[in-house]
């Protein structure tokens, strides 16, 4: 029987690399909007993180997400994504 391939994508913030399941994606739509992305199906330009504010605060601090979407970030974008990546991570 044939095994299924699993697709491994990097963390922005501990730069390993997980399964696409395991992580969150970050998506840069056709209008410049940031956000996340907890389906995986939007539309857009996509970055992963692991799912724990740890991988966020370091993907910040080091600005890989700007890096990765070739653009500034607001620190309002960040204090949004942050609020609902803690949502999350607390159910």
């Amino acid at each position: 029987m044939k095994s299924l391939k699993i697709p491994m994508r990097m963390c922005l913030g501990c730069n390993e690399m997980k399964p696409k399941k395991e992580l969150m994606r970050v998506v840069k739509s056709a209008e410049g909007l940031i956000s996340l992305d907890f389906t995986g199906k939007k539309n857009g330009r996509g970055a992963y993180i692991c799912k724990s504010i740890e991988c966020f605060n370091k993907a910040r601090k080091s600005h890989r997400i700007e890096k990765s979407f070739s653009c500034r970030i607001d620190d309002s974008v960040y204090e949004v994504m942050a609020n609902e990546l803690e949502k999350t991570e607390n159910h």
